[in-house]
C-alpha cells in the first residue's frame, strides 16, 4: 500500500512530462450552470414597462405644474393636489407590482364580484354622490369615482365572459343579447350621473373585444348599427352631448367660433410653438383655461413643452397600444389576448378622446388623460390595467421558455448518441428471441 501511494507521488522525469502534457492537451470542461443560478430578469415587457415610467414622471411634473397655483388658491396649499396625486400613484404602483406577479386565470374567481361591486357603487353615486357642475360622479368627497372602475371592471368581465362563451358567440341568444344587456344596464348607471364620455367608451370596449373575440361579421354589425341608434338617442336625451357636437361642427368651420374650452386650448398651444415656454411657465393656466389639472393638462402638455412634448406624449401612448397588442397576439390563452387588448386599447383610445377633443378633432368628452391628468381613480385603474398587461406578458414569455426547454430537451437527446432519434432498449445477453 505504502509503495502505491510513493509511486503516485514519485513519478519519473519521462512520466512526469507525460502528466505535464495531458493536462496542457486535455480540454478545459465547462462548468454545468445551475438553473438557480441565472441571472434574474422581470420577464415582461421592458419597452411597455419603461414607457409607462416615463409616462408616470411626466404626469407627477404636470400635475404639479398645472394644478399649484388653483392649490394655493383653494387650500392654501400649493402642493395640495401634487401630494394626493402622489399617495394614488405609490398606491397604484404597488397594484400594478402585484397584478403582474398574480395570475390574470384567477381573475375568474373576482370577475363577477367586481362588476358587482361597481353596480353598487353606482347607484351609490346617484344616491348618495358628490354633485360637482351639475353631475353626481363621486364618493367621499369627490375621492372616488365609480365610473372609471366601471371601465375596468367592464373589460375584465368581457375577457371572462367571452373566454368562456367562445364556442357559442356565433349564436344570437348566447353571444349579441348577454353582451347587450351588460353593456347596456352599465351604460344606463353612468348615464344617469350624467357621464357621456364613460358611455361611450364603455359600449367602445365592448364593441371592440366582441370583435377580439371572434364575433360573427353580421351580429358586429348589428352590433355597431344599436351603438349608433343609443348615442343618437343618448344626444337628444341630453342637451350637453347635443352643444358639444354643435359647438364642434362650428369649430371645424371656424376656430373662432369653437367653445370657450377649445378656444383657450387652442391659446395655449400657439403660445408654446414648437419649443414650449418651459415648466411652470404656462399662462393659460392662470387666465381661464378650465380645469387645468385635468381635462385641460394637454394644453398645459402644449404650452410648456411645445408641439415637440405634445407630439412626444402621442408617441408614449401609441407605444402602450403597440406593446399591448403585441402583448395580447402572443399571449397564452385568448383569455389573455382579450384582457391585453381591451385594457391597452382603452388606455389608448381615453388618451386620444383626450387630446383630440382639445384640440377639436373630435367632439369635447371631458375625459382623464391617464397617467398624466390629476385624479385618483383613473391613475389608480390605469396602473391596475397595466399590471395585468404585464402579467399577461409575463406568462408569455414563461410559456415560450417551457416550450423552448422542450424543445432544448430533445434536441439535447437527439445530439447525445449522434444520430437522429434516440437509441432503441438494448437486448441484454441470451435474451430469447421471438419468431
Amino acid at each position: 500500500m505504502f509503495r502505491s501511494i510513493s509511486e503516485r507521488f514519485s513519478l519519473n522525469p519521462s512520466q512526469k512530462s507525460k502528466r505535464k502534457f495531458v493536462r496542457k492537451t486535455q480540454p478545459a470542461t465547462k462548468p454545468v450552470k445551475n438553473t438557480r443560478d441565472r441571472t434574474l430578469h422581470l420577464k415582461v415587457d421592458v419597452i411597455l414597462f419603461l414607457t409607462v415610467v416615463v409616462l408616470l414622471v411626466v404626469g407627477m411634473i404636470m400635475v404639479y405644474s398645472s394644478s399649484y397655483d388653483f392649490s394655493q388658491l383653494v387650500w392654501d396649499d400649493s402642493g395640495h393636489i401634487f401630494n394626493r396625486q402622489l399617495i394614488v400613484l405609490v398606491l397604484g404602483v404597488i397594484a400594478m407590482v402585484v397584478l403582474a406577479f398574480f395570475d390574470y386565470h384567477k381573475l375568474k374567481k373576482f370577475a363577477l364580484l367586481g362588476l358587482i361591486v361597481v353596480v353598487i357603487s353606482l347607484f351609490a353615486v346617484l344616491i348618495i354622490g358628490d354633485e360637482r357642475h351639475g353631475a353626481a360622479r363621486s364618493l367621499f368627497s369627490g375621492s372616488v369615482q365609480p365610473s372609471e372602475f366601471a371601465k375596468l371592471a367592464i373589460v375584465i368581465y368581457l375577457a371572462v365572459w367571452l373566454y368562456a362563451k367562445r364556442e357559442f358567440l356565433n349564436k344570437v341568444t348566447f353571444g349579441l343579447i348577454p353582451l347587450a344587456i351588460i353593456l347596456g344596464v352599465m351604460s344606463a348607471l353612468v348615464l344617469l350621473q350624467p357621464d357621456l364620455s364613460a358611455v361611450f367608451t364603455i359600449m367602445f370596449l365592448g364593441f371592440v373585444m366582441f370583435i377580439v373575440a371572434g364575433g360573427d361579421f353580421r351580429q358586429i354589425g348589428l352590433v355597431f348599427l344599436l351603438a349608433v341608434i343609443a348615442g343618437w338617442l343618448t344626444l337628444q336625451l341630453f342637451p350637453t352631448g347635443a352643444t358639444r357636437i354643435e359647438e364642434f361642427l362650428l369649430g371645424l368651420r371656424d376656430p373662432t367660433q369653437a367653445s370657450y374650452h377649445v378656444r383657450r386650448s387652442f391659446e395655449a398651444f400657439v403660445k408654446g410653438g414648437w419649443p414650449g415656454v418651459g415648466i411652470g411657465n404656462s399662462e393659460t393656466k392662470l387666465t381661464g383655461l378650465p380645469v387645468p389639472h385635468t381635462d385641460s393638462v394637454y394644453a398645459v402638455v402644449g404650452e410648456e413643452t411645445g408641439m415637440i412634448g405634445a407630439v412626444g406624449l402621442l408617441v408614449l401612448f401609441l407605444l402602450v397600444l403597440w406593446r399591448g397588442l403585441a402583448i395580447a397576439r402572443r399571449a397564452p390563452d385568448e383569455m389573455g389576448s382579450l384582457l391585453a387588448a381591451g385594457l391597452s386599447v382603452w388606455i389608448a383610445f381615453e388618451a386620444f378622446v383626450n387630446m383630440a377633443g382639445i384640440v377639436n378633432v373630435i367632439p369635447f368628452a371631458g375625459n382623464a388623460l391617464p397617467f398624466i391628468s390629476a385624479g385618483g381613480s383613473n391613475l389608480f385603474v390605469s396602473l391596475v390595467a397595466i399590471g395585468i398587461i404585464l402579467n399577461v406578458s409575463r406568462l408569455s414569455v414563461e410559456n415560450d421558455e417551457e416550450k423552448g426547454s422542450i424543445f432544448s430537451a430533445a434536441i439535447d437527446l437527439r445530439r447525445r448518441y449522434g444520430r437522429g432519434s434516440v437509441p432503441r432498449a438494448r437486448r441484454t445477453a441470451g435474451a430469447k428471441t421471438n419468431r
